[in-house]
């Protein structure tokens, strides 16, 4: 089947967004290419057909754990078989997983960066027939990106391991360093960029200076209406102001990152499908989720960059209808966003500090805890050791980069189940062992394949089936882990901080200092840039795209400026049009009298007016001080 066939089957739609055709047709010619395509702008369609015209699987990297779960249930949804693996999957599950990959029928392999450190990961990916390596906000790989991850640096191992396949790295966000940086750093054999503008024509982007910006978003959401998201600071922030809404009469819920994973699909799905108007969110929410009908999106405070802005005020109008991304903005917001920046620079005797902490508390001795992974609350965490929590996040990213730790999102993993003995010694066991009989024939009835590779299961449904508590059924599953029947892992929500080498003393604990400094000098542009929309005068959309090197984009007509503008071109023009008017009717009249003509409040504009008029020649003065048509 061709690109268009593909496209019709699987995703019932009879044409290409633009772009998507040519990107396509680049990878089929196993060139290395960039696609540059706006948020919104399809860009999972860019390496999934083309890897469907193809024998083999693609692997696809994605930082966030939540969207590569989304895509690979879309595609099974659509018959396409795909897998993922993710943190808190233990080796064996890894293991049966790659195995597919190599002698199964999968088509997607999803992973995240972190899982490139991974010996046994890079020796499966060697034995696969890869046709395609696409790379997720692949803004990451660059130090000069907004949103930098340390792991997208070992990308450049698949080049070792895959030195034939064709890679396609994806972004909405890249200024013209960032697109050279990428392609340098994965290594393309030649440049190969796509860009499609950036430029989102439906959205009137709104810059508000505002002292009370509750009273402003309340009459925004009222007179706007529709579904919408509210971005604030703090997750505090976010369970204030959404029950402050809920207070108004107003559909509303909050999320961040500190609820537990099933809580945010629930709150997520219910927004999704409109049960919840409005999302008052942390910047935790957004990304990958793709609603057409959100009509506004509101910051409360100001973002870290231009990019991160851009990327969440672009999840309004996907429907190409009208839609609002505003940002209220006061004095104050600037130094709050310095403070937090020099925040996130930690001092190198901070982060090697904040190191033998997080040995200490996981229990780890010198020259031990390689590969270990562990759950890891970091709220809990800074409590214990008395640390500010952005400085905490900041000197791990650090400690990550420098090839100490890997930490990813938390994601909800469910319970999973493999019986390690065959359904002969399972039988014995049975007889044998009493209390374990009634759930494990409950688990063969529920389950098929539990003998062949881990299943997930939920405990609860075992617990009401055969009538004990949850807490039972989990102490049962232990049990017989114990004695080597099966293998169990329990559910986690937690995110997950892996050790990639044994424990080190201060002394061998290198932290590129040089880094750190470079890496300040960069979020000290980026903050510049946020500085600079909020405070020059010029279209948004202009300023917005002249960031992303379109300097020759058009005003857009629709945002605040614009409107201002052209209120005041009207403004203009009628005041102009009533003088002449006026003068027309009396033929003469002396500057007291044009005053008389209007209302006091508006008599103070008035002489501005006759001033050019007068310049361009169309009135003049007379000598004896009146005012006449030329």
């Amino acid at each position: 089947m061709n690109s268009r066939e593909i496209l019709k089957k699987y995703w019932g739609f009879d044409a290409f967004r633009p772009m998507q055709s040519e990107i396509i047709d680049s990878i089929l010619q196993q060139q290395d290419t960039l696609a540059l395509l706006p948020t919104g702008g399809g860009k999972s369609i860019c390496y999934q057909v083309p890897a469907l015209m193809q024998e083999g699987i693609c692997v696809v990297i994605s930082p966030l754990i939540a969207l590569m779960k989304d895509q690979v249930d879309q595609l099974r949804k659509r018959g396409i078989e795909a897998v993922s693996l993710v943190s808190g999957m233990s080796k064996r599950e890894v293991d049966i997983t790659l195995d597919n990959c190599i002698f199964g029928k999968i088509k997607f392999l999803y992973l995240s960066p972190e899982r490139l450190y991974s010996d046994l990961v890079q020796e499966r990916l060697r034995h696969m027939q890869v046709n395609l390596v696409a790379i997720d906000e692949a803004h990451c790989i660059s130090q000069w990106g907004y949103d930098f991850r340390p792991a997208y640096l070992s990308l450049a191992k698949l080049r070792a391991i895959l030195p034939k396949v064709p890679f396609l790295a994806l972004t909405a966000t890249a200024t013209a360093e960032v697109v050279k940086d990428i392609q340098l750093q994965l290594q393309f054999v030649k440049e190969n960029v796509f860009r499609l503008s950036f430029a989102r024509p439906n959205l009137a982007y709104m810059v508000l200076p505002e002292t009370d910006k509750w009273g402003r978003m309340l009459r925004i959401i009222r007179k706007t209406g529709g579904a919408g998201v509210v971005y604030v600071k703090t997750r505090r922030e976010s369970i204030e102001v959404a029950r402050a809404l809920v207070n108004e009469g107003l559909s509303a819920d909050f999320y961040h990152a500190g609820l537990p994973v099933q809580v945010r699909h629930q709150k997520q799905h219910s927004w999704m499908t409109n049960r919840t108007a409005i999302m008052v969110a942390t910047n935790a929410f957004g990304m990958g989720i793709d609603k057409a009908d959100v009509r506004f999106v509101i910051h409360l405070s100001l973002p870290s960059s231009l990019e991160a802005y851009y990327q969440e005020a672009g999840r309004a109008g996907r429907d190409g209808k009208k839609a609002f991304p505003v940002l209220l903005y006061a004095p104050q917001d600037l130094v709050l966003l310095k403070e937090r920046l020099a925040l996130s620079f930690p001092s190198v005797g901070f982060i090697k500090e904040l190191y033998h902490h997080l040995c200490n508390y996981y229990q780890i001795a010198y020259g031990a805890g390689a590969e270990l992974n562990f759950d890891f609350d970091l709220v809990d965490f800074a409590k214990k050791y008395h640390l500010d929590i952005t400085s905490c996040l900041a000197a791990l990213k650090f400690l990550e980069r420098d090839g100490w730790i890997s930490l990813t999102e938390s994601v909800y993993i469910p319970a999973r189940l493999k019986f390690e003995v065959d359904y002969t010694t399972l039988y014995k066991v049975q007889i044998q062992y009493v209390k374990f009989d009634k759930l494990i024939k409950a688990i063969l009835r529920t389950y098929g394949g539990v003998f062949d590779y881990p299943i997930a299961i939920n405990e609860y449904e075992f617990a009401k089936a055969i009538g004990l508590s949850h807490e039972k059924v989990v102490e049962l599953l232990k049990s017989m882990q114990q004695l080597q029947l099966c293998t169990y892992i329990p559910q986690t929500d937690s995110p997950q901080l892996q050790f990639r080498v044994a424990r080190v003393d201060y002394k061998h604990l290198h932290i590129d200092a040089q880094f750190i400094k470079e890496r300040a000098e960069i979020l000290g542009r980026q903050l510049a840039g946020i500085e600079a929309y909020v405070s020059e005068e010029g279209c948004r959309s202009q300023l917005i795209l002249a960031y992303f090197n379109e300097a020759e984009a058009e005003a857009c007509g629709v945002c605040d400026y614009c409107l201002i503008k052209a209120h005041s071109a009207r403004k203009e023009q009628r005041y102009e049009a009533q003088i002449l008017a006026f003068i027309r009717a009396e033929r003469e009249l002396t500057f007291t009298d044009l005053l008389d003509k209007f209302p006091i409040p508006e008599q103070g504009e008035v002489g501005v007016h006759i001033r050019a008029l007068l310049r361009r020649e169309l009135i003049q003065l007379t000598d004896q001080h009146y005012f006449t048509l030329i």
